[in-house]
């Protein structure tokens, strides 16, 4: 089995390059990266976060 590491909400804005608050928006809208909590905290599955990148990135 692989480890996949689990991100915080500030390492998704920083990876995307995306303030904080558009994750908190798009995870209300449904519309961002897979996420979950544990406990009280929001995380990010790695290979979901780049998964969720390449069905979202538009070839220029």
């Amino acid at each position: 089995m692989r480890h996949d590491p689990l991100w915080t909400v500030d390492d998704v804005s920083r990876y995307l390059g995306v303030p904080v608050q558009t994750l908190y928006d798009w995870r209300l809208k449904g519309t961002g990266p897979p996420v979950f909590k544990v406990g009280r905290h929001l995380r990010y599955r790695e290979s979901a976060v780049m998964e969720w990148l390449e069905r979202h990135t538009a070839v220029a």
